[in-house]
Formats: C-alpha cells, sequence, structure tokens
C-alpha cells in the first residue's frame, strides 16, 4: 500500500492564503498607530498611560479566548482601579474592542474558524437598531453606580453559572440546528436588548448574550459560540463607537466623550490588536475548562471588588444579589429548554 507524504509546502502556502488578510490588517493598522504617534508626538501619552496598556495584555486575551470583550477588563479597570466614570469606561471599552475585538474577529474568519452565522446576522441586525438606540436614550439616564452595577451583576451571574456547568459546556460539540424563524427571533431578540440594555450601558455584553444563549439554548460547541461572540462584539463596537461619535456631535453634554479615552485608547490599541487574536488561537491549544474557571472567578471577584469599592450595602447590595440570582434562574430556564431541545432531537434521530 502506497502512502502519499505529506506535502508541507502545500500545508503551509494553504494557510497563508487563509491568514493573509489578518497579517494585511495588522500591518494597516500598525503603519497608521504609528503614524498617529509620530505626527501627534503622542509618546508622552503612551509612556502616561502604560497601566492600562498592561491591563489591556490580559483584557485583550480574555475577549480572543473567552465570549467577553477586551472591555471586561478595560471596564472595572479603569472605573474602580483608575477612579474614572463609568461613561468613560463604556466608550474606551467601544474604542479599544474596534481594534482588538476587530482584529480577533478577522483571524477567526480568514482561519476559517466555524460561526453559528444563522443566528449571528440576525444579531447583527438587533444591534444595528439596539445600540444606538440604547445610546440616545438608555445610557443617559443610567446614573453612574448603577452602571457599575449593571456590569458587576452580569458578568458575577456568568461566572456563577459557569462554574456550576463548566464541565457540560466544555463537552458539547455541534450545535442544535434551529428552523429559520426560531434563529431570526432569538438572533434579533438578542441583539436587541444586548445591544439596548448591555452595551449601550457598559461598552460590553452583547457577546456574553449571544453566547450564553448558544450554549444553553443552542447547545452549540463553545469552539462555535466564542468565535460567533467575538464577531458579534466587534461588530456591536463598531457601530457603538460610530453612535458615540455621532452623538457627541450634536453638543449635548450628556454625548460628551472625555479626552482620557483617546489616551488611553492610543497605549492599549498595540496590545490588543494581537493579543486578542492570540486569546482567539489559544480556545484551540490549551484546556477550555481552565480559562472559563479563570474567568469566571475574575466575574465573581470583580462583582465582590465592585461592591466593597463603591461601598454597596442595604437594599441596594440585596438587589444586587438577588439581580445575580435572578439571572441565573433564567440561565436555568435556558439550560432546561436547550436540553428539553437536545433531548427532543436524539429522540428522533
Amino acid at each position: 500500500m502506497h502512502v502519499r507524504p505529506i506535502d508541507r509546502r502545500a500545508i503551509a502556502r494553504a494557510r497563508w492564503s487563509r491568514l493573509r488578510w489578518f497579517v494585511a490588517w495588522l500591518v494597516a493598522f500598525y503603519a497608521a498607530w504609528f503614524a498617529l504617534v509620530v505626527i501627534g508626538d503622542h509618546w508622552a501619552t503612551i509612556a502616561d498611560h502604560w497601566g492600562i496598556a498592561l491591563a489591556m495584555a490580559l483584557g485583550s486575551y480574555v475577549a480572543g479566548s473567552t465570549p467577553m470583550g477586551g472591555g471586561t477588563i478595560g471596564f472595572p479597570i479603569l472605573v474602580l482601579l483608575f477612579g474614572e466614570p463609568a461613561v468613560i469606561g463604556r466608550h474606551f471599552s467601544f474604542a479599544v474592542q474596534s481594534i482588538g475585538m476587530v482584529s480577533a474577529s478577522i483571524f477567526v474568519i480568514a482561519a476559517g474558524r466555524p460561526i453559528a452565522w444563522s443566528l449571528l446576522r440576525w444579531a447583527m441586525l438587533g444591534a444595528l437598531i439596539g445600540t444606538p438606540l440604547g445610546l440616545a436614550f438608555f445610557a443617559p439616564i443610567v446614573d453612574d453606580l448603577t452602571t457599575k452595577l449593571v456590569f458587576a451583576v452580569l458578568w458575577a451571574s456568568f461566572g456563577l453559572m459557569h462554574l456550576m456547568k463548566v464541565r457540560e459546556i466544555v463537552n458539547q460539540s455541534g450545535f442544535i440546528v434551529g428552523t429559520p424563524r426560531f434563529d431570526r427571533l432569538l438572533g434579533i431578540s438578542t441583539g436587541l436588548i444586548g445591544g439596548m440594555f448591555v452595551a449601550a450601558v457598559t461598552g460590553v455584553g452583547i457577546d456574553l448574550l449571544i453566547y450564553i444563549v448558544l450554549v444553553l439554548l443552542v447547545r452549540a460547541d463553545i469552539r462555535i459560540a466564542i468565535p460567533t461572540s467575538i464577531v458579534l462584539m466587534a461588530y456591536t463596537s463598531l457601530i457603538g463607537l460610530a453612535a458615540s461619535l455621532a452623538l457627541w456631535q450634536t453638543g449635548l453634554p450628556q454625548f460628551a466623550i472625555d479626552p482620557a479615552v483617546f489616551r488611553n485608547w492610543l497605549a492599549a490599541a498595540p496590545v490588543v490588536a494581537i493579543g486578542a487574536p492570540i486569546g482567539a488561537l489559544m480556545v484551540y491549544l490549551i484546556p477550555r475548562a481552565a480559562t472559563l474557571i479563570f474567568v469566571s472567578i475574575l466575574c465573581i471577584g470583580q462583582f465582590v471588588w465592585t461592591c466593597v469599592q463603591e461601598q454597596v450595602t442595604g437594599s441596594t447590595l440585596l438587589i444586587a444579589i438577588g439581580g445575580v440570582l435572578a439571572i441565573n434562574l433564567i440561565y436555568a430556564a435556558f439550560y432546561r429548554i436547550g436540553k428539553a431541545r437536545l433531548d427532543r432531537g436524539s429522540a428522533a434521530a
């Protein structure tokens, strides 16, 4: 029996053919960033903001390897550690993810990673509608503490759910194929709600919502769910940044963008441009459970950090804890529905 030798050159050519657009993006971005720094003489600005660049080294890895955008690290670092207002955390999240998550999206698409397009395209439509509306009408009426608690509660809920279901989630494979109507309704509602009430307030989170939908309702492999969430967060960040800039042009004070956003972005952007794609690659190279457990502990830890830092006590603390429990009840309902759909599919087969 004749065995054909492996043509390593052909494999290398195929890989380069797939990834050349990603390499072209990196070259174009770093050239533009370097020109911006040189022309504007921003070297001192970068040096003064090395802390956020260092934090986003971890943030970008988390963004690429988990269903959470880089703002998941950037938001609490800026708002809780550096003491910036929550609105700066939101604008920074949109801005930095417009580089990091876009970079990771180009990588996962160029590398041919599986993406749940049937659901994603409808979620993108929902985000296109919901995010600008949320930024214009909902975000301005949410105060600083509420914004921080919305962030903390959502992420703590996510962390708690993963710690309880991580073994089952990492062992899922494929996904349940839904009807076009099911994908359309689920996708649009996820994008609309996530864009209007989550991303528009915190700058992140819509990726977390579509991931929850995929792993609990659709029972998707996380190697499908995470790339899908990355692409949606990249898209929503671009929409959010464009809408924020457009609203800023109205001159109304509630839509102002602080110059600190640009300064922090300038320092963090070159880090996240490569850090997020590295995270996306690591999904396929390291144990999935270890990463999810680590991130889940971070999510619960930042809830505690927020409550301590903001001196949340009494009824406000009870409401926050109740929010975590209520959201996990919703997750539990999603889990049961997803299990029932999976059982029906198995019985039909």
